[in-house]
């Protein structure tokens, strides 16, 4: 809403949707709700019925595909906290909730599997379970998908040992999945609108995140402590994340030694890189870590009362300061006395 981003082109997702944020997306009327689960479409209901227009929503079904990725990254098994399942009938109950809400304008479905993903095999499967089941609404209860989104989540390279996953080819490979499955089940006239939500994999590259080094430990092994860690980046801490970095003054040099990137917080498992090879670094030097640009600002926090880092877009040369350094009077500020 800030960047007057086209309203029709939001997606409001969530898995526990407030009344407040409802009624917000409702007054902005952004494009689509991305509902999941029947309490909330009691509720969306209730939000919708304030309004002339009905309101269109997806409904956001659990396919039972394994994606082959982390288990905290999954979002698309049985049992997951994200959707209605498709085999214990949960989803056709929400599709006969939505149903049953003359307010509420059901355009179709919408799955999610996981996150960095760089087979097609997973997305194929997914796609399958999705129109089957479109298939079996249709006859069921004469409602036509008209719009079908298998998410996103393709893989993102965050050190040198990771394959390189163009999005444009995997966006091109679930495209032509999607149309295939489409006329194969009966929704080629027309075929449905394709969404596709490749978020990580544009946003991560684009960011670099830049430590100062405040100190050198030598002992069991080499711990370079920064100027941050799990507060700005929960990713290696909260599921074993690998990032690579390079020494921003000094990529190479003589005294190439292994050190742990270790952050600032107050927890053991507060290491940003676990073992990496990088010349000694010294006292002041600034360490960086490409692929920041996704899951780390965003999940920020002020962890241990610490204030959140500033953000700086660098663009043909010139570098602009988006997102000021927060100070302890801006951590403080809501604190009523």
């Amino acid at each position: 809403m800030r960047a007057d981003f086209p309203r029709d082109r939001i997606f409001f997702h969530g898995n526990n949707k407030s009344e407040d944020e409802l009624l917000a997306a409702s007054a902005e009327g952004v494009g689509r709700i991305v509902v999941d689960n029947l309490d909330e479409i009691t509720l969306l209901a209730r939000v919708a019925a304030k309004r002339e227009a009905r309101t269109p929503v997806l409904l956001r079904v659990g396919p039972g595909v394994d994606a082959h990725t982390h288990a905290h990254l999954l979002t698309g098994a049985e049992d997951t906290k994200f959707g209605l399942d498709i085999a214990s009938g949960a989803a056709e109950a929400g599709v006969r909730a939505v149903l049953e809400r003359p307010k509420l304008e059901l355009l179709g479905f919408h799955a999610h599997i996981g996150s960095q993903i760089r087979d097609i095999d997973p997305y194929r499967e997914a796609v399958e379970r999705l129109f089957v089941f479109a298939a079996e609404m249709r006859g069921k209860t004469g409602v036509v998908a008209r719009e079908m989104s298998p998410g996103g989540g393709f893989g993102v390279r965050y050190t040198m040992d990771d394959p390189y996953t163009r999005p444009a080819d995997m966006a091109r490979e679930v495209a032509r999945t999607m149309a295939e499955a489409a006329r194969r089940h009966g929704f080629a006239d027309p075929l449905p609108d394709l969404t596709i939500e490749p978020g990580r994999s544009i946003i991560a590259p684009a960011g670099v995140a830049l430590y100062r080094v405040g100190s050198v430990k030598h002992g069991a092994r080499t711990y370079v402590a920064v100027d941050g860690g799990m507060a700005d980046n929960i990713r290696p801490t909260a599921y074993g994340a690998k990032y690579t970095a390079v020494l921003a003054s000094r990529v190479s040099g003589d005294d190439v030694t292994d050190v742990a990137v270790a952050g600032k917080y107050c927890e053991t498992g507060d290491i940003l890189i676990q073992r990496i090879a990088l010349p000694l670094p010294r006292v002041g030097e600034v360490i960086a870590v490409p692929a920041s640009g996704a899951y780390q600002l965003s999940m920020a926090s002020n962890y241990n009362m610490a204030p959140r880092p500033a953000v700086v877009v660098v663009a043909d040369g010139h570098a602009r300061l988006v997102r000021k350094r927060e100070s302890y009077a801006d951590v403080l500020a809501a604190e009523m006395g």
